[in-house]
């Protein structure tokens, strides 16, 4: 996967050599290979696209860990000490809301284990989309431990929200999310040419070509031994890259916005349990999804006492149901709608399965089992609570910090390759580097390049900075081509 080819006059292809001008021979056969157009499209993106991903590996390798980082800097909203039987959780809920009775109470995330603490969440109107104050409550005693803001359906406190937002966005709002939409689009473009250059190099170079010499750097040639890391660094981590590209394109602007708009085509958007109750007049959306965007609308006036008197027989029927792991009950805001109750992302849980609860008579109205969600929707969910570092807890952590780790390695060895291939002398001192040799589509074949031709068409509308890069790519190449041809005749 490097930032542009460092090999010996000698490495470079041989099949079809150019003459001055950058021009192929004439009678030069086109060759059926991609070596030589991922060559050059892997320097291009590699010298332009790879500072974002850089700042994005940077940025990634903090929130990688921020789930540990938060549960130790925030081990005492999190954690108590306290030992016995539970107090109901009306109890607990009762407690929280004496101490904010200004705010409207929207739902309750019980203990998911021994130590652990309730959250009771509210809506706060001085705080922003997605965000919501918890009030964390012993179960044991029934006693508020603390309050803090929270963000998004996955819980998160300030800390780890602010680290999440710096990997997004560095902190610039809705500009700075430019810069990782970038970096995401292209990491998978950049990682999938430099396999076929690292495939190319290992047949080519190597006596053996097994295919356990595409994990293994040669370190038999001093001269290529930042090459040779580079390449088998780089297969180390493509397939967690390739995820992580992905699944960060999800939370992109433009190309996020076509993704969803694609899932909605195919039905594999994810599914959710109605919270309407029967014999209800009009459908209302399920309370308490993902950012609990429908908490800031003003609510019905509702018995909210009533409504925490139901919460522990509502909270027992939907376990007696299936909803075993650590769970969310949002509490409705109307009369003629039911509790929600639905599993929320927890190291170790990769089912999310919901259920509706009428509380009055804690029958289930509604339920939705996690296996019957579209595949597509159950490997999206997966792969973003992957991403977050919150699949299988630490060890999750960890990998994702080793891919950090690595693909910063891999870009910092490209940038250094690229400094020893530097243009010396005064004439291209202001070069930013030599771009390997000119006319590679004209000594490709058609069955090569048309396919690829529009295969970037469809790539360039899908992700739009792709595509609008890859034009600046374009643009830059036949100026560069056109300043060479011309520079002999000024001579």
């Amino acid at each position: 996967m490097s930032i542009t080819d460092t090999r010996p006059a000698e490495d470079q292809p041989t099949s079809a050599p150019p003459v001055s001008g950058g021009r192929p021979r004439s009678g030069a056969r086109r060759g059926l290979h991609l070596h030589p157009l991922a060559l050059r499209l892997h320097f291009y993106a590699g010298v332009f696209v790879a500072p974002f991903i850089l700042i994005a590996a940077l940025t990634g390798a903090l929130y990688a860990i921020a789930p540990t980082i938060e549960g130790f800097v925030s081990r005492d909203l999190l954690r108590v000490e306290t030992t016995g039987p539970e107090q109901s959780l009306a109890a607990q809920v009762d407690a929280a809301v004496a101490t904010r009775p200004d705010l409207t109470l929207v739902a309750v995330a019980p203990a998911p284990n021994d130590g652990d603490t309730t959250r009771v969440l509210f809506n706060d109107p001085a705080l922003g989309a997605s965000e919501r104050l918890s009030v964390f409550v012993d179960p044991q005693t029934a006693q508020p431990v603390g309050e803090s803001v929270v963000y998004g359906s996955g819980g998160a406190l300030p800390l780890r929200a602010w680290l999440s937002e710096f990997h997004r966005n560095l902190h610039l709002g809705e500009p700075g999310r430019l810069y990782s939409e970038l970096a995401a689009s292209w990491l998978w473009v950049i990682a999938l040419f430099g396999l076929v250059l690292w495939v190319h190099r290992v047949r080519k170079r190597r006596a053996r070509t097994a295919a356990q010499w595409l994990l293994a750097p040669d370190l038999s040639q001093p001269r290529r031994r930042k090459l040779n890391w580079h390449g088998a660094i780089g297969i180390w981590i493509l397939p967690v890259v390739l995820l992580l590209s992905a699944t960060g394109m999800t939370w992109s602007t433009y190309a996020g916005e076509n993704v969803t708009k694609l899932r909605q085509e195919l039905s594999w958007t994810t599914p959710a349990v109605s919270a309407t109750l029967p014999g209800a007049a009009a459908p209302a959306p399920a309370p308490g999804g993902d950012h609990h965007a429908a908490g800031h609308t003003a609510p019905a006036p509702v018995d909210q006492g009533a409504r925490i008197a139901q919460l522990d027989r509502v909270y027992a029927a939907a376990r007696a149901e299936g909803v075993t792991q650590g769970a969310e009950i949002a509490v409705p805001a109307k009369p003629e709608q039911a509790f929600v109750v639905k599993e929320i992302r927890l190291p170790g849980t990769y089912t999310i399965d919901a259920v509706a609860v009428d509380g009055e008579n804690a029958t289930i109205t509604d339920r939705l089992p996690y296996a019957d969600w579209p595949l597509m929707a159950k490997l999206t969910n997966w792969g973003i609570a992957f991403h977050m570092g919150l699949l299988f807890g630490l060890p999750n952590q960890l990998l994702l910090l080793a891919i950090m780790v690595g693909l910063i390695t891999v870009l910092v060895l490209g940038y250094l390759m690229w400094w020893q291939r530097r243009p010396t002398r005064k004439a291209t001192r202001l070069a930013l580097a030599t771009p390997p040799r000119r006319g590679v589509l004209r000594r490709t074949s058609p069955w090569i390049t048309v396919p690829l031709v529009l295969g970037a068409i469809v790539v360039g509308w899908f992700i739009p900075l792709v595509g609008l890069s890859l034009l600046g790519f374009l643009i830059i190449d036949v100026a560069l081509g056109l300043a060479a041809r011309a520079q002999p005749s000024s001579r």
